[in-house]
């Protein structure tokens, strides 16, 4: 063999040894990396959970927006283990950022959206909500999605795009609510009495505020009862619990006062005969003509 090829065998054996520890340095860079972004994320949470005059919307974002961080210098790191300049290394991020962006246009809009939820807070953790459908307990406002739990027990993540673009209601948001209850009577039945009744019904509740004051009232006259709401106004917390006794308690007290809750019901006349029909028809040389059906 001669001094060439042992030349360039060595090249070869120095540049494989040298890629090798330049891979497993990466390879150490990527783990450490990723351990360290976990610890962030859970440091920056319990950090942030002791400070009571940070919202809680804002905690899961702060705490990814530092663990995305750290992946992001993970990454530059790696990059300079194989000898990428931090020049060149800035240059690939901006093209990849922006072939990215273009990509995940719809990703993109749900970290939008995120901030908008976030700086215009239509509603904030442990709110109830409604978006057009999508409904329950707001659990977590994130950089991609939101966490909600539906009134039955079921976990949900939702884009924060769709939650964006929809009409929301947040039934947590004002401390009060207004009920109404519906109660149809006979037409034969005393209304006053009625309405009487179930006023006392509103005015034994403590949980029904004084302010507005309740209202009973006559709101239709149905094809088979005289329609008589009751309505007033509770704390939200009590809203549910209250709505429910109102139905029981309405009907109880309307029992005892013997006014009934009529069924639907409708009236059919039955003809035992018919009567004859008469026509008359006019000819053609002026004459009528009388026929007689049965």
């Amino acid at each position: 063999m001669n001094d060439d090829a042992i030349t360039f065998a060595g090249e070869v054996i120095e540049s494989i040894s040298g890629f090798t520890m330049d891979a497993l340095g990466a390879a150490l860079l990527i783990i450490a990396g990723w351990v360290v972004a976990g610890w962030v994320y859970r440091t920056t949470r319990r950090w942030m959970d002791r400070w009571e005059r940070v919202d809680p919307t804002l905690k899961p974002l702060m705490a990814s927006i530092a663990r995305y961080a750290v992946l992001v210098l993970t990454l530059i790191a790696v990059l300079a283990q194989f000898g990428v300049e931090t020049t060149s290394i800035i240059a690939v991020l901006g093209a990849a950022g922006l072939a990215v962006g273009l990509a995940l246009q719809g990703t993109l809009s749900n970290i939008a959206a995120g901030m908008m939820l976030l700086f215009l807070r239509p509603f904030q953790v442990g709110d109830y909500i409604d978006a057009d459908g999508i409904a329950g307990t707001v659990n977590e406002i994130g950089l991609f999605t939101s966490q909600l739990t539906t009134f039955d027990g079921v976990y949900v993540s939702v884009p924060n795009a769709q939650l964006w673009n929809r009409q929301i209601k947040n039934f947590s948001r004002l401390p009060t609510r207004r009920i109404d209850v519906t109660v149809g009577i006979s037409y034969d039945d005393d209304i006053d009495r009625a309405m009487a009744a179930l006023k006392s019904v509103l005015d034994a509740d403590d949980r029904i505020l004084p302010d507005p004051e309740s209202q009973v009232m006559v709101n239709g006259l149905a094809d088979s009862s005289v329609n008589i709401n009751m309505r007033c106004w509770t704390e939200a917390g009590n809203y549910w619990s209250l709505l429910f006794d109102l139905h029981k308690n309405a009907k109880q007290k309307l029992d005892a006062e013997g006014i009934s809750i009529p069924f639907p019901q409708r009236d059919i006349h039955i003809r035992t005969g018919a009567e004859p029909i008469t026509a008359a028809r006019k000819t053609s040389g002026g004459s009528r003509k009388t026929t007689k059906a049965a």
